[in-house]
């Protein structure tokens, strides 16, 4: 009885923690959408890497050249040319669709990594997982809503981002075996940022006071977001804690009714509910 009470406890601390993160990744994509009219999104990638880099430092500095060596750096190197198209992608679409949108499109990436576990990895596909990709797609069908005649690239774009992403973490967990997350995620924020710089210098603007403070508070919400998912994935497992990432759809819907009067239309309504219970079977497929 001890035992499930403290099961039960963990799931519930798990679960707000993961509440949380996505609540700061939503604020961050409100961010996100605030700044975009004044600096170009290949700047603001740049940015948030160069500061996440630089919060890392003081964890560097303790640990030293032993505590970065590895015998995988080009996985390192794969996982942020990957994970930083993809975040370019997802900053695209926060500052080009409703907030409740990007959220959602976001959230397709666990339709694109059992199938990249599969032909990468050779994870075995089951019957529910599946089922639930084949579901998630009527969704992102729905939302594309091409009944109207035209494509929003923005959609596409978003889409394109989120099977980057799921192929960003089956690296990752190629990485887990031998790897801390300390280490990947230093990799991850030195590559990214040598790689974000080369668009961003191409369209270079340097930032005022205001803009600076603006991507401040970007970097602070997207690594505290990261740093509260990881923690409360060590509270239970992801199979039973997946399902909460898909509250930041809620919180996009709110914020974004809130801050900028959006209003989903009735195909993006059909399609975030067809994606959120999709992705969450999805979820709870591969955590069987």
């Amino acid at each position: 009885m001890g035992a499930f009470l403290s099961m039960q406890e963990n799931l519930i601390k798990g679960a707000l923690l993961i509440l949380l993160s996505e609540l700061f990744l939503v604020l961050s994509g409100t961010v996100i959408k605030q700044i975009a009219t004044e600096l170009p999104t290949e700047s603001i990638v740049f940015f948030r890497n160069l500061l996440g880099l630089v919060i890392l430092l003081p964890w560097l500095m303790r640990v030293g050249v032993q505590g970065i060596k590895t015998d995988l750096l080009r996985f390192h190197f794969m996982r942020a040319a990957v994970g930083v198209t993809a975040m370019s992608c997802l900053y695209y679409s926060w500052a080009h669709l409703p907030l409740a949108m990007a959220a959602l499109l976001k959230q397709t990436a666990p339709f694109f990594m059992p199938l990249i576990g599969y032909f990468w990895l050779s994870e075995r596909l089951g019957l529910r997982t599946l089922l639930a990709i084949f579901v998630g797609f009527i969704g992102v069908y729905a939302v594309l809503n091409p009944q109207e005649g035209s494509l929003n690239m923005a959609v596409l774009i978003a889409i394109f981002g989120a099977a980057l992403g799921g192929l960003a973490k089956v690296t990752i967990r190629r990485m887990s075996g031998s790897e801390s997350p300390q280490r990947i995620v230093f990799y991850f924020a030195l590559f990214s940022t040598l790689l974000a710089a080369i668009p961003a210098l191409r369209v270079w603007m340097t930032p005022d006071s205001t803009q600076l403070m603006w991507l401040a508070l970007l970097a602070g919400t997207s690594t505290l977001a990261q740093l509260l998912l990881s923690k409360g994935y060590s509270f239970a497992p992801a199979g039973q804690l997946g399902a909460f990432t898909y509250g930041s759809v809620v919180f996009a819907a709110l914020l974004g009714w809130w801050l900028f009067a959006e209003t989903p239309a009735l195909h993006t309504c059909i399609g975030i509910v067809l994606i959120s219970c999709a992705g969450i079977f999805a979820i709870r497929a591969r955590g069987r």
